[in-house]
């Protein structure tokens, strides 16, 4: 299979991480005969220092005629003195919403290994395994500029919803629980903001045609809570831009640290960007201590979701949760015991059990 891959390194950690993805990828491509051929853009404020905007024209182009994109990550201090127009952040917003990119999927699941490295107790977090749908291209991220009025006494941030930007998420929703648990918790705050309570209708009509998926409504304090107290109380949880935001980066104590958390923003043609939830983490960029792991599990989501490789991204998944247990971790994750390495190294483990794994396969199959 031929896929065109686009990367966005961006800023901060993005370069070293997204090498690290694509040694990784090669190696996939290699043992299953695929052939991935990647192009290289700009985003962020690398673009901002090349080309004085953080989205070139070049960058959307390439991306609209890709079959998925991977992207490390964008910001950082060296551009906060910009206006918020020009903002590396901008980049992102405007990818996503150029693409279409409505909805975005983050996999919180406790590692059995790095139990010890979150600072919630093993026995809140045990078990853990939940899927924050997000919906990515409406709410008040994108609603009319901001702006102070009255000398700067007063700012106003509009919060904007059509209903079938709030559809198309909630089907995302409970076709995702489907393919889980059949259990979905909607998260809103109905009881203050009347775009909660439009959300919320919908979710009661959209629930008769999903009979079998059972279905509870949260207000987002509650949500929030919960979330750290009885994680495992959670499957599929689907809810709005901005609560989707805070939700997911809160969800990040399950699992020791940012740095293992993937994400994917998709639409309904299955074209997506792929990319880890750390943020760039200008503090250790250049140093080789980045963990890389977020970054490749991304693009096992992107596999899975973009190219219905399942084999592939689940040997990528093993071959990470092998390193953990073989008592491996990047400075981030703080775990008592086994070996510290650096970004390179742990990128080397990733291979070296994605080897084993396919030297194994080619013994299995020619004693099958």
């Amino acid at each position: 299979m031929n896929k065109d891959i686009i990367l966005l390194p961006g800023d901060g950690v993005g370069t070293e991480i997204m090498e690290s993805a694509k040694v990784v990828l090669n190696a996939i491509a290699s043992e299953f005969d695929h052939t991935f051929t990647f192009h290289q853009h700009k985003i962020g404020g690398d673009a901002i220092d090349h080309y004085e905007v953080p989205l070139p024209d070049d960058t959307i182009a390439a991306c609209q005629k890709a079959d998925a994109i991977l992207l490390g990550a964008v910001g950082g201090e060296k551009w906060d003195s910009l206006p918020a127009h020009l903002r590396p952040e901008k980049g992102l917003l405007g990818i996503r919403k150029t693409l279409g990119l409505f909805a975005n999927l983050r996999p919180v699941k406790g590692f059995t290994s790095l139990l010890d490295a979150s600072p919630l107790k093993e026995e809140v977090i045990n078990g853990s395994d939940i899927l924050i749908i997000r919906e990515l291209t409406g709410g008040l991220y994108f609603g009319k500029p901001s702006e102070r009025r009255e000398d700067g006494e007063v700012v106003v941030d509009t919060l904007y919803y059509q209903r079938n930007e709030m559809e198309r998420i909630i089907d995302k929703g409970f076709e995702s629980a489907r393919l889980r648990n059949n259990h979905l918790t909607s998260v809103d705050k109905a009881n203050v903001l009347e775009s909660s309570r439009m959300w919320r209708e919908i979710v009661e009509e959209k629930s008769k045609d999903y009979p079998d998926v059972t279905v509870e409504h949260l207000l987002v304090d509650a949500a929030a809570m919960k979330l750290i107290t009885q994680p495992d109380r959670f499957d599929t949880i689907v809810t709005e831009n901005l609560f989707g935001d805070i939700l997911s980066d809160e969800a990040s104590v399950l699992t020791g640290s940012l740095g293992m958390l993937p994400s994917a923003s998709i639409r309904s043609d299955g074209v997506g960007l792929y990319e880890p939830v750390h943020g760039s983490a200008p503090d250790i960029a250049g140093k080789g201590i980045a963990n890389p792991l977020g970054m490749i599990l991304s693009s096992a989501l992107m596999l899975r979701h973009s190219f219905g490789m399942e084999q592939e991204a689940a040997e990528i998944e093993e071959a990470v949760n092998e390193c953990l247990e073989q008592g491996y971790y990047t400075p981030d994750l703080q775990m008592d015991g086994g070996t510290q390495v650096g970004t390179k190294e742990m990128t080397e483990m990733v291979l070296e059990n994605l080897t084993t794994k396919s030297v194994c396969n080619s013994i299995g199959n020619m004693y099958a």
